[in-house]
């Protein structure tokens, strides 16, 4: 494996890091538009079944080129997202998904329609994570091959969501970012990418636990930017309660069947489902989250503190979310198992960032650090 991450680093060696992200957004983009194409085809879903959210009956009917390569995209939260580009937050539910995204949309739709710069979005913000993973990797470990890191986070299945219609990739890209500048003490900039960061998602507001550990280590002048950076998330926070909007948390808890609930309570009700009926995804959501809180621990000699804390921050958040309707049907979880998928995202983000996705929900901890350590180390 030594020998053949050495050929590959040698074969890219002249590549600058943003010609090997692009290379890679690329490949990915086409490889997942073409199995989306292909199965538009081949699979012929009843839409009466198609479940994920109260759009059911405004979704396109399957059939023609701009099914197989635009319509096909819109599920589960992409619609919500587009609905509060055209119309903003006009239904109670939809607060839960941060204004960033939508509005991105907003100002894009014009140039190709809004389910196309709904992905178009998430394919720039795929290119900029990929970028900023191997930027942060290099300067993290001189000597070591960070390629390796950046095509695990590639060929992670989960990698599927930063180019659907999802904030995954934009969130995922700003905290990458976040988490490089604070490391060159470039504190404008990642301040500023906190602060997009929490205002994409609400795990996005996670990048202020990493960002005011290294502020904390700053001179005192230097470091006064990053007091803006939880703004963007209070500041949506705050708009909500002046315009007499439910909380996210209300929200959640009315409209999604998703409460706070402890990390023990979360875990036992995923097992409680599993027992009562078995769902691929909550499995794969489940065994990944122990798997990541495992590594973690095992890891944290690696890892520096702010990678810790961020790591822990993380797997807390994904696990405090209870599942209290995990089971009923057509609402988050049911028939189309779309809390399941929320969950699998949100294990996904925190495999790509080695922290959620749960970074979501990044690199900045467990897994790029314990890859890069790995090369570092020599072991295979």
């Amino acid at each position: 494996m030594v020998a053949r991450d050495h050929q590959r680093s040698v074969r890219f060696g002249r590549w600058a890091d943003w010609q090997i992200a692009f290379a890679i957004t690329v490949a990915l983009r086409a490889v997942y538009t073409g199995v989306a194409a292909v199965a538009a085809v081949v699979l012929h879903p009843d839409m009466r079944l198609v479940q994920s959210n109260a759009f059911t009956g405004n979704l396109p009917a399957p059939g023609g080129w701009h099914y197989a390569l635009l319509g096909i995209w819109e599920r589960f939260d992409t619609p919500w997202y587009l609905r509060i580009a055209e119309r903003g937050y006009d239904l109670p539910a939809a607060v839960v998904f941060y204004p960033l995204y939508p509005w991105l949309i907003l100002e894009l739709s014009g140039l190709a329609g809004p389910i196309a710069a709904a992905l178009l979005i998430s394919t720039v913000a795929a290119f900029f994570y990929f970028w900023g993973l191997l930027r942060l990797a290099r300067s993290e470990f001189p000597n070591a091959q960070p390629l390796r890191t950046v095509m695990l986070a590639a060929a992670w299945p989960a990698s599927f969501f930063f180019f659907a219609g999802y904030t995954e990739a934009l969130a995922v890209a700003l905290i990458v970012w976040c988490v490089g500048w604070a490391r060159d003490e470039r504190w404008v900039l990642a301040a500023a990418c906190a602060f997009a960061a929490g205002l994409t998602r609400s795990a996005g507001t996670l990048a202020m636990v990493p960002l005011a550990i290294m502020a904390w280590r700053a001179p005192r002048r230097a470091r006064w930017p990053v007091a803006i950076a939880p703004l963007g998330t209070l500041g949506y926070w705050f708009w909500l309660h002046q315009t007499g909007r439910l909380s996210v948390v209300a929200a959640y808890r009315m409209y999604w069947n998703t409460e706070v609930a402890s990390p023990w309570t979360t875990v036992w009700r995923a097992i409680r489902s599993l027992a009562e009926r078995f769902e691929p995804l909550v499995a794969i959501s489940l065994v990944a989250l122990i798997f990541f809180f495992v590594a973690g621990v095992a890891a944290r000699r690696r890892m520096r503190i702010e990678d810790r804390c961020f790591s822990a921050a993380v797997i807390s958040a994904v696990s405090v979310a209870g599942l209290s309707g995990l089971l009923d049907d057509g609402k988050m979880g049911g028939k189309d198992g779309a809390e399941a998928l929320r969950i699998f995202v949100r294990s996904a983000v925190c495999v790509q960032s080695g922290l959620d996705v749960g970074i979501s929900e990044l690199v900045a901890g467990a897994v790029v650090r314990g890859a890069c350590s790995c090369q570092r180390d020599g072991c295979s």
